[in-house]
């Protein structure tokens, strides 16, 4: 599980991550494993365009709980 996302320097959710990514400011991904596959589709094509390979994380709840944020999050990213 991704504790380090708890203190790091991290941004949650796609926009942020579509974002941080253009910006080549992405050091590690996660994403979670029960989104729709659209969102995960998007978020493998982007880690790929930074060459980076998503953390797979068993679900949105755990990835949110893993970020201190009450609500589940489908993807994260810890920052460079």
């Amino acid at each position: 599980m991704p504790e380090r996302l708890l203190n790091a320097n991290k941004i949650v959710g796609i926009k942020q991550l579509r974002r941080a990514i253009r910006d080549g400011k992405v050091e590690t991904i996660f994403l979670a494993e029960n989104v729709d596959p659209w969102i995960s589709d998007e978020v493998y094509a982007l880690a790929l365009s930074a060459g980076l390979v998503p953390v797979r994380v068993p679900t949105m709840q755990q990835l949110g709980q893993a970020c201190g944020i009450s609500v589940g999050a489908a993807t994260a990213a810890i920052l460079k």
